[in-house]
């Protein structure tokens, strides 16, 4: 069966709403060997404040039984001041959101949460978000029930999940403690059953390794982001040495009021996030989510080469999780770093999927001859 993958880019403009038949999301479906990729219905609507383009991606092939598979999760994470004379940034990491929760929220399904808020103008605006993030994502936003996980199902949560940042910044606006000079960017990630849902505004990155391979699962907000670039100049903004209007490194941010309109109409800078879901499979070793401090001086790629290291030897995503941040500030980083590695197999299919993917070496022998003269050349005979 081919796992796939949806994008849902949330913007300021008039564009098309396209939306994915149910079935291609539905587990339930996923019990043959082999499948070919069905045909794409689409629906498309017009939205006068968003776009919303849903895309599906290729993400690899399933064994038979694979809907049946769930994650393992386990996570560790660090932050460093880095050179700068303070941290803006924050984090959250909760691998089992009803453990922690107690029986505030009830999900049928083994569920987690992690985010990173990368602060600037003060740590205030990141500040707040961590310490009202579960109340923000899962209780103002009133979350669908969920009972059976279809492509209807994802779709609602990718809109709570869209209304919980646009209320976030809302919140921002309504804090006394933060001020409009204040703001932070945020990226969040929902990992329900074997779905994981990634939102993101600002440049902090989401990066899966899936069988080795670097797959991004965020899109940085910056200037240089060519569909950026045309929705600010569309929305009345420019971009001045890199940055937006003059003032902001990034493109999309929650706060930074004093850029945005009290009166809610489409700005430049926005709050409104790119969402990206993918089905989870035993292919999927671990996700890396971490600020611009980490991604300034390495590639996706070379993080998860050092990552993937790191499992192989110890198989603890904190120690994972420090020595990313380590190998940054060798590097030269000029920010806060934070970053956070959530594993999705346990230690011993880790253990199992490293020795399987291990080239097999192969013996040969040498008749007597060969030895012999062999033995001849290394004496110097």
């Amino acid at each position: 069966m081919v796992a796939e993958a949806e994008i849902l880019l949330c913007g300021d403009y008039k564009s098309d709403v396209v939306s994915i038949r149910p079935d291609l999301f539905d587990p339930s479906k996923t019990g043959l060997d082999v499948c070919a990729s069905g045909s794409v219905s689409v629906q498309v609507t017009r939205s006068e404040s968003a776009v919303r383009c849903s895309t599906i991606i290729q993400a690899t092939s399933l064994e038979s039984g694979a809907s049946d598979y769930v994650p393992s999760i386990r996570s560790g994470s660090h932050t460093d001041i880095g050179p700068r004379r303070s941290n803006e940034d924050e984090h959250i990491c909760v691998d089992d959101i009803c453990a922690w929760s107690g029986s505030r929220y009830s999900l049928p399904l083994p569920s987690s949460f992690f985010a990173v808020f990368d602060g600037h103008g003060g740590s205030e605006a990141s500040a707040y978000l961590k310490n009202n993030a579960m109340r923000l994502f899962f209780e103002d936003v009133a979350l669908p029930q969920i009972y059976d996980i279809d492509d209807i199902l994802l779709e609602d949560l990718e809109n709570s999940h869209c209304k919980a940042f646009l209320l976030a910044d809302q919140a921002l606006a309504a804090e006394g403690s933060v001020c409009d000079f204040c703001g932070t960017t945020a990226l969040t990630a929902l990992v329900l059953g074997r779905h994981l849902l990634v939102a993101n505004v600002g440049d902090s990155r989401a990066v899966l390794c899936r069988k080795g391979v670097a797959v991004p699962m965020s899109q940085d907000h910056r200037p240089s982001y060519i569909s950026e670039l045309k929705r600010i100049k569309e929305l009345g903004g420019y971009i001045e040495d890199g940055y937006l209007n003059g003032e902001l490194a990034v493109t999309r941010a929650l706060g930074d009021w004093y850029m945005k309109s009290p009166s809610g109409c489409p700005a430049p800078l926005t709050a409104e996030p790119d969402v990206q879901r993918t089905l989870l499979t035993k292919d999927d070793e671990f996700l890396i989510i971490a600020c611009d401090g980490i991604w300034d001086v390495m590639s996706n790629e070379e993080a998860v080469r050092l990552v993937r290291g790191q499992l192989r030897q110890h198989d603890d995503p904190q120690k994972c999780a420090k020595a990313l941040v380590g190998q940054a500030l060798r590097l030269d980083t000029s920010d806060n770093l934070t970053a956070i590695i959530v594993c999705f197999s346990s230690p011993a299919e880790l253990t199992e999927s490293v020795t399987s993917q291990r080239p097999k070496l192969s013996c040969c022998s040498l008749s007597d001859d060969a030895r012999n003269r062999l033995r001849s050349f290394l004496q110097g005979n």
